[in-house]
Protein backbone atom coordinates (compact mmCIF):
# COMPACT_ATOMS: atom_id res chain seq x y z
CA UNK A 1 0.00 0.00 0.00
CA UNK A 2 1.43 3.29 -0.34
CA UNK A 3 0.68 3.72 2.82
CA UNK A 4 0.11 7.14 4.36
CA UNK A 5 2.26 9.41 5.35
CA UNK A 6 4.35 6.99 7.24
CA UNK A 7 5.48 4.28 4.79
CA UNK A 8 7.35 1.78 6.50
CA UNK A 9 10.70 2.89 5.10
CA UNK A 10 12.81 0.02 5.99
CA UNK A 11 11.48 -1.14 2.55
CA UNK A 12 12.54 2.12 1.27
CA UNK A 13 16.09 0.64 1.46
CA UNK A 14 15.95 -2.00 -0.82
CA UNK A 15 18.04 -1.98 -3.38
CA UNK A 16 16.90 -1.64 -7.13
CA UNK A 17 17.45 -5.07 -7.82
CA UNK A 18 15.42 -6.09 -4.90
CA UNK A 19 12.30 -4.27 -6.02
CA UNK A 20 12.70 -5.05 -9.49
CA UNK A 21 12.40 -9.09 -8.29
CA UNK A 22 9.87 -7.99 -6.04
CA UNK A 23 7.66 -6.52 -9.65
CA UNK A 24 8.88 -8.96 -11.47
CA UNK A 25 7.69 -12.51 -8.83
CA UNK A 26 4.52 -11.13 -8.01
CA UNK A 27 1.39 -12.78 -9.39
CA UNK A 28 -2.57 -12.38 -9.06
CA UNK A 29 -4.66 -14.78 -7.18
CA UNK A 30 -6.83 -14.72 -9.84
CA UNK A 31 -7.15 -13.12 -13.27
CA UNK A 32 -8.55 -9.72 -12.34
CA UNK A 33 -11.36 -8.27 -14.80
CA UNK A 34 -10.65 -5.58 -17.22
CA UNK A 35 -14.15 -3.24 -18.47
CA UNK A 36 -14.08 0.14 -19.91
CA UNK A 37 -16.85 2.81 -19.29
CA UNK A 38 -18.14 5.34 -21.45
CA UNK A 39 -14.93 7.33 -20.88
CA UNK A 40 -12.99 4.93 -22.01
CA UNK A 41 -10.95 4.56 -19.09
CA UNK A 42 -9.73 0.76 -18.34
CA UNK A 43 -11.32 -0.88 -14.91
CA UNK A 44 -9.83 -3.68 -13.28
CA UNK A 45 -12.25 -5.58 -11.04
CA UNK A 46 -11.72 -9.23 -8.65
CA UNK A 47 -14.99 -10.46 -8.05
CA UNK A 48 -14.49 -11.19 -4.02
CA UNK A 49 -15.42 -14.56 -2.32
CA UNK A 50 -15.57 -13.26 1.06
CA UNK A 51 -18.75 -13.91 2.88
CA UNK A 52 -16.80 -15.95 5.42
CA UNK A 53 -14.44 -12.97 5.95
CA UNK A 54 -16.24 -11.79 8.95
CA UNK A 55 -16.24 -14.80 11.05
CA UNK A 56 -12.36 -15.12 10.03
CA UNK A 57 -11.25 -11.96 11.43
CA UNK A 58 -11.50 -12.80 14.97
CA UNK A 59 -10.22 -10.40 17.65
CA UNK A 60 -7.03 -11.58 17.76
CA UNK A 61 -6.54 -11.37 14.13
CA UNK A 62 -7.76 -8.10 14.04
CA UNK A 63 -5.21 -7.28 16.67
CA UNK A 64 -2.55 -8.81 14.97
CA UNK A 65 -2.82 -7.42 11.33
CA UNK A 66 -0.25 -5.92 10.05
CA UNK A 67 0.01 -2.34 9.38
CA UNK A 68 -0.10 -1.62 5.12
CA UNK A 69 2.66 0.45 5.35
CA UNK A 70 4.50 -2.91 4.00
CA UNK A 71 2.31 -2.39 0.45
CA UNK A 72 2.80 0.72 0.58
CA UNK A 73 6.42 0.86 0.53
CA UNK A 74 6.94 -1.78 -2.00
CA UNK A 75 4.64 0.55 -4.06
CA UNK A 76 6.01 3.52 -3.64
CA UNK A 77 9.53 2.14 -4.11
CA UNK A 78 8.03 0.06 -7.56
CA UNK A 79 6.37 3.78 -8.49
CA UNK A 80 9.71 5.49 -8.46
CA UNK A 81 11.80 3.25 -10.18
CA UNK A 82 9.58 2.41 -12.96
CA UNK A 83 8.07 6.15 -13.92
CA UNK A 84 11.62 7.61 -12.78
CA UNK A 85 12.21 10.86 -15.18
CA UNK A 86 8.45 10.58 -16.69
CA UNK A 87 6.15 13.52 -16.55
CA UNK A 88 2.59 12.62 -14.85
CA UNK A 89 -0.15 10.92 -16.97
CA UNK A 90 -2.22 13.65 -18.97
CA UNK A 91 -6.07 12.57 -18.67
CA UNK A 92 -8.63 14.38 -20.76
CA UNK A 93 -10.03 17.16 -18.93
CA UNK A 94 -12.72 16.53 -17.00
CA UNK A 95 -15.31 18.82 -15.43
CA UNK A 96 -15.49 18.98 -11.93
CA UNK A 97 -18.49 16.48 -10.72
CA UNK A 98 -19.74 16.47 -7.32
CA UNK A 99 -21.85 13.38 -6.29
CA UNK A 100 -23.70 14.22 -2.76
CA UNK A 101 -23.72 11.42 0.21
CA UNK A 102 -26.60 10.12 2.11
CA UNK A 103 -27.59 10.45 5.48
CA UNK A 104 -27.74 7.09 7.41
CA UNK A 105 -31.35 5.87 7.97
CA UNK A 106 -30.56 3.60 10.84
CA UNK A 107 -30.46 5.94 13.88
CA UNK A 108 -29.03 3.54 15.69
CA UNK A 109 -26.21 5.11 18.04
CA UNK A 110 -23.56 3.80 20.20
CA UNK A 111 -22.74 4.74 23.67
CA UNK A 112 -18.87 5.52 23.82
CA UNK A 113 -16.94 5.88 27.20
CA UNK A 114 -13.27 6.11 25.69
CA UNK A 115 -11.74 9.19 25.05
CA UNK A 116 -9.59 9.43 21.93
CA UNK A 117 -8.45 12.11 18.92
CA UNK A 118 -11.42 11.79 16.68
CA UNK A 119 -14.94 10.72 17.61
CA UNK A 120 -15.69 7.84 15.97
CA UNK A 121 -17.18 8.76 12.51
CA UNK A 122 -20.02 6.33 11.19
CA UNK A 123 -18.87 6.16 7.84
CA UNK A 124 -15.34 6.04 8.16
CA UNK A 125 -14.03 2.80 9.75
CA UNK A 126 -11.19 0.07 9.34
CA UNK A 127 -10.23 -2.65 6.59
CA UNK A 128 -8.86 -5.86 7.22
CA UNK A 129 -7.62 -7.89 4.57
CA UNK A 130 -5.17 -10.49 3.40
CA UNK A 131 -2.55 -10.48 0.76
CA UNK A 132 -0.14 -13.16 0.13
CA UNK A 133 -0.51 -14.64 3.37
CA UNK A 134 -0.15 -11.97 6.14
CA UNK A 135 -3.22 -10.08 7.35
CA UNK A 136 -3.01 -6.35 6.91
CA UNK A 137 -5.14 -3.52 7.95
CA UNK A 138 -5.91 -0.13 6.29
CA UNK A 139 -8.76 2.09 6.36
CA UNK A 140 -11.66 3.59 4.21
CA UNK A 141 -14.80 5.70 3.92
CA UNK A 142 -18.27 5.09 2.73
CA UNK A 143 -18.84 6.81 -0.51
CA UNK A 144 -22.26 7.57 -2.11
CA UNK A 145 -23.09 5.36 -5.06
CA UNK A 146 -26.44 3.96 -6.03
CA UNK A 147 -25.86 0.35 -4.87
CA UNK A 148 -25.42 1.79 -1.06
CA UNK A 149 -22.48 -0.20 -0.56
CA UNK A 150 -19.33 1.43 -1.92
CA UNK A 151 -16.27 2.06 0.11
CA UNK A 152 -13.36 3.72 -0.97
CA UNK A 153 -9.67 3.23 -0.17
CA UNK A 154 -6.08 2.85 -1.26
CA UNK A 155 -5.68 0.94 -4.48
CA UNK A 156 -2.33 -0.77 -2.58
CA UNK A 157 -4.88 -2.06 0.06
CA UNK A 158 -7.01 -3.79 -2.69
CA UNK A 159 -4.26 -4.92 -5.10
CA UNK A 160 -0.47 -5.80 -4.79
CA UNK A 161 -0.03 -2.96 -8.07
CA UNK A 162 0.71 -5.23 -9.66
CA UNK A 163 -0.99 -8.14 -8.54
CA UNK A 164 -2.64 -10.43 -6.56
CA UNK A 165 -6.31 -8.64 -5.16
CA UNK A 166 -7.24 -8.86 -1.72
CA UNK A 167 -8.79 -11.70 0.13
CA UNK A 168 -10.91 -11.63 3.20
CA UNK A 169 -11.99 -7.80 2.81
CA UNK A 170 -14.00 -6.70 5.40
CA UNK A 171 -14.49 -3.10 6.30
CA UNK A 172 -15.36 -2.07 9.89
CA UNK A 173 -17.23 1.41 10.37
CA UNK A 174 -16.72 3.39 13.45
CA UNK A 175 -14.33 0.95 14.82
CA UNK A 176 -12.84 1.67 18.17
CA UNK A 177 -10.59 -0.54 20.01
CA UNK A 178 -11.34 -3.29 18.88
CA UNK A 179 -15.14 -2.89 18.87
CA UNK A 180 -17.33 -3.36 15.54
CA UNK A 181 -20.37 -1.02 16.21
CA UNK A 182 -22.41 -1.27 13.22
CA UNK A 183 -20.78 -4.84 12.08
CA UNK A 184 -17.86 -6.53 9.71
CA UNK A 185 -19.17 -5.99 6.01
CA UNK A 186 -17.37 -8.34 4.00
CA UNK A 187 -16.77 -7.87 0.17
CA UNK A 188 -18.44 -8.67 -2.94
CA UNK A 189 -16.14 -7.18 -5.62
CA UNK A 190 -12.90 -5.25 -5.49
CA UNK A 191 -12.07 -2.17 -8.17
CA UNK A 192 -8.82 -0.39 -9.33
CA UNK A 193 -8.19 1.91 -11.95
CA UNK A 194 -6.28 -0.70 -14.84
CA UNK A 195 -3.09 1.34 -14.32
CA UNK A 196 -3.25 0.55 -10.55
CA UNK A 197 -3.85 -3.25 -10.88
CA UNK A 198 -1.82 -3.82 -14.23
CA UNK A 199 1.52 -1.32 -13.30
CA UNK A 200 1.32 0.04 -10.04
CA UNK A 201 1.32 3.69 -10.76
CA UNK A 202 1.19 5.60 -7.76
CA UNK A 203 -0.83 7.84 -9.81
CA UNK A 204 -3.81 6.24 -9.67
CA UNK A 205 -3.58 4.65 -5.86
CA UNK A 206 -7.16 4.44 -4.79
CA UNK A 207 -9.65 1.32 -4.70
CA UNK A 208 -13.30 0.75 -4.19
CA UNK A 209 -14.74 -1.84 -2.60
CA UNK A 210 -18.71 -3.22 -3.16
CA UNK A 211 -20.04 -4.97 0.18
CA UNK A 212 -22.07 -7.11 0.59
CA UNK A 213 -25.58 -6.42 2.40
CA UNK A 214 -25.26 -7.31 6.04
CA UNK A 215 -28.04 -8.52 8.44
CA UNK A 216 -30.68 -7.55 4.70
CA UNK A 217 -29.76 -3.93 5.17
CA UNK A 218 -27.30 -1.89 2.63
CA UNK A 219 -24.24 -0.14 4.21
CA UNK A 220 -25.14 3.22 3.54
CA UNK A 221 -28.36 3.07 5.04
CA UNK A 222 -26.71 1.94 8.18
CA UNK A 223 -23.78 4.01 8.36
CA UNK A 224 -24.36 7.00 5.57
CA UNK A 225 -22.06 7.81 2.85
CA UNK A 226 -19.75 10.88 1.70
CA UNK A 227 -20.26 12.73 -0.98
CA UNK A 228 -17.75 12.78 -3.50
CA UNK A 229 -15.98 14.89 -6.08
CA UNK A 230 -14.17 15.25 -9.04
CA UNK A 231 -11.46 17.24 -11.38
CA UNK A 232 -11.79 19.55 -8.78
CA UNK A 233 -8.93 22.56 -8.73
CA UNK A 234 -5.12 21.42 -6.69
CA UNK A 235 -4.17 23.50 -3.72
CA UNK A 236 -7.44 22.97 -1.44
CA UNK A 237 -7.66 22.81 2.23
CA UNK A 238 -8.38 19.42 3.60
CA UNK A 239 -8.77 17.05 6.22
CA UNK A 240 -7.79 13.49 6.35
CA UNK A 241 -9.04 10.93 8.59
CA UNK A 242 -7.78 6.94 8.95
CA UNK A 243 -6.28 4.66 11.78
CA UNK A 244 -2.38 4.35 11.95
CA UNK A 245 -1.21 1.66 13.76
CA UNK A 246 2.41 1.96 13.31
CA UNK A 247 4.05 3.69 16.68
CA UNK A 248 3.46 6.31 17.78
CA UNK A 249 0.18 4.70 17.03
CA UNK A 250 -1.51 1.56 17.78
CA UNK A 251 -4.49 1.41 14.67
CA UNK A 252 -7.21 1.63 17.58
CA UNK A 253 -8.97 4.69 17.20
CA UNK A 254 -9.62 7.48 14.31
CA UNK A 255 -7.33 9.93 13.70
CA UNK A 256 -6.96 13.19 11.51
CA UNK A 257 -4.72 15.92 10.04
CA UNK A 258 -5.73 19.00 8.00
CA UNK A 259 -3.79 21.44 6.03
CA UNK A 260 -3.66 23.24 2.38
CA UNK A 261 -2.77 20.71 -0.39
CA UNK A 262 0.92 21.29 -2.27
CA UNK A 263 2.45 19.35 -5.14
CA UNK A 264 5.31 16.47 -4.22
CA UNK A 265 8.38 17.89 -5.11
CA UNK A 266 10.25 14.43 -4.60
CA UNK A 267 7.81 12.65 -7.60
CA UNK A 268 5.94 14.87 -9.53
CA UNK A 269 5.22 12.19 -12.10
CA UNK A 270 2.94 10.73 -9.33
CA UNK A 271 0.79 13.90 -9.85
CA UNK A 272 0.13 13.89 -5.91
CA UNK A 273 -0.50 16.49 -3.38
CA UNK A 274 0.10 16.34 0.48
CA UNK A 275 -1.08 17.77 3.28
CA UNK A 276 0.73 18.26 6.99
CA UNK A 277 0.34 14.53 8.63
CA UNK A 278 2.37 12.47 10.74
CA UNK A 279 0.13 9.65 10.63
CA UNK A 280 1.51 6.66 9.80
CA UNK A 281 1.06 2.92 8.76
CA UNK A 282 -2.11 1.70 8.63
CA UNK A 283 -3.74 5.29 7.49
CA UNK A 284 -3.41 4.28 4.06
CA UNK A 285 -7.03 4.68 2.29
CA UNK A 286 -8.61 7.04 4.94
CA UNK A 287 -10.36 9.97 3.22
CA UNK A 288 -9.36 13.41 2.24
CA UNK A 289 -12.54 15.94 2.77
CA UNK A 290 -12.37 19.24 1.20
CA UNK A 291 -12.67 21.40 3.86
CA UNK A 292 -12.42 21.28 7.50
CA UNK A 293 -14.35 18.06 8.62
CA UNK A 294 -16.26 14.42 7.74
CA UNK A 295 -19.31 16.65 6.11
CA UNK A 296 -17.03 17.61 3.03
CA UNK A 297 -16.92 16.30 -0.56
CA UNK A 298 -14.26 13.24 -0.31
CA UNK A 299 -11.10 13.72 -2.86
CA UNK A 300 -8.54 11.83 -2.55
CA UNK A 301 -7.26 9.29 0.02
CA UNK A 302 -4.06 8.55 2.09
CA UNK A 303 -1.71 7.21 -0.07
CA UNK A 304 2.03 7.31 1.25
CA UNK A 305 4.69 9.47 2.93
CA UNK A 306 8.68 9.32 3.04
CA UNK A 307 9.73 7.73 6.14
CA UNK A 308 8.60 6.89 9.09
CA UNK A 309 9.22 10.12 10.82
CA UNK A 310 6.74 11.77 7.71
CA UNK A 311 5.54 14.83 8.30
CA UNK A 312 3.51 15.09 5.15
CA UNK A 313 1.10 12.83 3.54
CA UNK A 314 -0.03 12.46 -0.23
CA UNK A 315 -2.97 11.62 -1.66
CA UNK A 316 -3.51 11.07 -6.04
CA UNK A 317 -5.78 13.82 -7.68
CA UNK A 318 -8.61 12.00 -8.40
CA UNK A 319 -9.37 12.91 -12.17
CA UNK A 320 -10.97 11.59 -14.88
CA UNK A 321 -9.62 7.87 -14.57
CA UNK A 322 -10.48 7.39 -10.76
CA UNK A 323 -14.12 8.87 -11.42
CA UNK A 324 -14.11 6.16 -14.44
CA UNK A 325 -13.64 3.43 -11.37
CA UNK A 326 -15.66 4.77 -9.19
CA UNK A 327 -18.57 5.04 -11.90
CA UNK A 328 -18.21 1.12 -12.33
CA UNK A 329 -17.91 0.40 -8.69
CA UNK A 330 -21.04 2.58 -7.68
CA UNK A 331 -23.21 0.80 -10.43
CA UNK A 332 -22.14 -2.81 -9.96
Amino acid sequence: MTKTKTLATSLLSLSAAAILALVGTTSANAAPVNTTDSSGAAVSSHAASDTSAADYWTPERMKNAKSGVILGAKALERGKLLNLGKAPVTEAPGAVSSIPGQQATDSTTIDRKVNQSETPVKHIGKIFFTLGGSNYVCSGNSVTAANKSTVSTAGHCVNEGPGAYATNFVFVPAYLNGAAPYGKWTAKALYSPTQWASNGNMQYDTAFAVMNTLNGQKLADVVGSSGVQFNAARGLSYKSYGYPAASPFNGESLKSCSGTATNDPNNPQFNTQGIPCNMTGGSSGGPWFIGNSSTGYQNSINSYGYGSNSTTMYGPYWGTVIQSTYNTAAAS
